[in-house]
């Protein structure tokens, strides 16, 4: 069998509210997630021995390869399939890591979709997503990266929804902020306040310009205890709004990534290029969301 290639596409929170914590410790969302045309690329060689190499502007970043997701997932699947053909994979690691784009979630994700492929595999097979969810939190909705809203701690998803492609610029200031570090200030910060939900209805289906109003009544009510940890993400914020066109700015995940969001196409490349030249040490990348 020739190598199979899979994108793993960068993984964008246009909401995320945070619902409650559960006795575990762990906190439940809320998020309106989309995908961008940005992310790394997983290749898959069948092969006798379980192997992952990572190459890429991020690889030196992305931590031990024993601890990679791409081979946790690998293993979780051959667990509850043990005569499954495994292989070596490949990681072109593009995404900036601990970023809020769930980059290897992504990975992951894209390892079961490889593997599902080599071994003619139905990607709704329940044993994909026992997988999934054993390997983390994010890679059951990347999984089939395609719109939804993700509840409770990522493993309640919606059917996938008709947001419209939107034009963004993603921005990373080169900072990495750790999950569980955000999470531990926005605990501390007061996580019992409550913030409106927002209906996912009102961009399913809608055009590029509705969708865009509708999303500025969103939140991420993470973005506060992102920006005590880091006040790199503030200023990207800053710099996002303040590029031609903006009409939203705001923070993925945990972040520190930020996004801007346009009518068009135009636009988001205009604003990119603005921001690589006052921003050289910056990851800008302008994409489309869906």
């Amino acid at each position: 069998m020739p190598p199979l290639t899979e994108p793993a596409p960068a993984k964008v929170n246009l909401t995320l509210r945070v619902t409650g914590r559960r006795p575990d410790g762990y906190h439940e969302l809320e998020s309106l997630v989309a995908f961008a045309r940005v992310g790394d690329r997983l290749d898959f060689t069948p092969g006798d021995a379980l192997a992952l190499e990572v190459t890429g502007p991020f690889a030196a970043s992305a931590g031990s390869v024993a601890d990679n997701l791409v081979l946790k997932a690998a293993r979780e699947l051959a667990r509850r399939a043990p005569d499954f053909q495994l292989g070596g994979f490949y990681l072109l690691k593009e995404l900036p890591v601990a970023a809020g784009l769930g980059g290897g979630s992504a990975d992951a994700a894209a390892a079961l979709r490889l593997l599902a492929r080599a071994n003619a595999l139905a990607l709704d097979d329940p044993r994909i997503a026992a997988a999934a969810s054993a390997t983390g939190a994010d890679v059951p909705v990347c999984v089939d990266a395609k719109p939804r809203v993700m509840r409770g701690i990522g493993e309640i998803l919606s059917a996938p929804l008709a947001v419209p492609p939107l034009p963004a610029v993603l921005v990373n200031p080169g900072v990495p902020l750790a999950t569980k570090d955000v999470f531990a200030a926005f605990a501390r910060g007061g996580a019992a306040k409550a913030t409106a939900p927002f209906d996912a209805a009102t961009i399913n289906g809608a055009s590029v310009e509705s969708a865009l109003a509708a999303l500025a009544g969103g939140i991420n009510d993470l973005e506060p205890a992102a920006i005590s940890l880091c006040p790199a993400v503030a200023n990207a914020l800053a710099a996002l709004a303040a590029t031609p066109d903006c009409r939203l700015a705001r923070m993925s995940g945990s972040g520190a990534t930020c996004f801007g969001l346009y009518l068009n196409e135009a636009a988001a490349a205009a604003a990119s290029q603005g921001l690589v030249v006052a921003y050289p040490d910056w990851w800008v990348r302008a994409t489309v969301l869906g």
